[in-house]
């Protein structure tokens, strides 16, 4: 990367880090999805670089904001998270690419449903939600954490939903995250996929996550919760929007056009000779 890209790259963790640590989400989503459209960086290294970051924010957070942690929350969360992560991880390798693809862009449609509906209510509910729901909200988190690196939106849209302080949900949402991240990393690892230039760029990125997570819980902003709910689905639908798209674009591949030089570098076939007059 050149100075301008490492000058962007470095504002675009800013940017996710602050989004991460006012909602409790959102860090992987808008660091792959803004890198992987401006090139940044290939969308595999991204979302490596997202989970290492990602272990070094939540670390950060959970640090910064000790408080005595919410067990009937977070032990569903954890362990259903966990199990999906793996089937996640599983069902990508077993999937082929027009049937992954399928699978992204019915997940974005019912990413940017849920956001809708999330928006739409007036209240939150009167109590909190029964286990059962707890648990398909954790598998499904865990198995778009497996397959696409994103975790984040059904446990978003199952937490904001219930009558909870939103410190208590952005204290579970990144233990949440935490625990997947380290998962992919060490199964990443064990494939070799942790590369040189990411662990470069995980480095470079350290101390901005470092100082932004430090300003955010000296500094906090002082915003409506309804205007971060707002933020909260203008965000689900941002990475619902993200899953289309790239399903999508990788359902329907551009065609290679041969550049001018390849074009010259084609062997042209003269024409048959014209038979000798008789």
């Amino acid at each position: 990367m050149s100075v301008i890209q490492y000058v962007m790259f470095l504002a675009l963790v800013g940017l996710a880090t602050f989004c991460q640590n006012l909602t409790g989400f959102a860090f992987g989503l808008i660091f792959v999805g803004v890198a992987g459209a401006t090139h940044l960086m290939g969308i595999g290294d991204a979302a490596n670089v997202a989970c290492l970051l990602s272990v070094v924010n939540g670390v950060a957070y959970l640090r910064a904001h000790r408080q005595v942690p919410q067990w009937t929350l977070l032990k569903p969360m954890l362990i259903s998270s966990v199990i999906g992560v793996i089937g996640g991880v599983l069902l990508l390798q077993w999937l082929s690419g027009n049937a992954l693809s399928g699978l992204r862009m019915l997940l974005g449609l019912a990413i940017v449903a849920c956001a809708l509906l999330l928006l739409l209510q007036k209240q939150v509910n009167a109590q909190v939600s029964g286990p059962v729901s707890l648990w398909v909200a954790g598998v499904a988190s865990g198995v778009l954490g497996g397959l696409f690196a994103t975790p984040g939106p059904p446990m978003v849209y199952h937490l904001y939903r219930q009558p909870l302080d939103r410190l208590v949900v952005r204290q579970c949402l990144f233990a949440m995250f935490l625990t997947c991240a380290l998962l992919r990393l060490a199964m990443v690892a064990w494939e070799g996929e942790i590369t040189a230039s990411v662990l470069l760029a995980a480095a470079l990125a350290f101390p901005v996550v470092t100082v932004v997570t430090w300003l955010h819980m000296r500094h906090p902003p002082a915003l409506p919760k309804r205007l971060v709910e707002w933020m909260v689905c203008l965000l689900l639908v941002l990475s619902g929007t993200s899953l289309l798209v790239s399903g999508w674009n990788a359902s329907h591949p551009q065609p290679v056009v041969p550049d001018d030089e390849m074009a010259m570098a084609v062997p042209q076939r003269s024409p048959a000779a014209a038979p000798a007059p008789r």
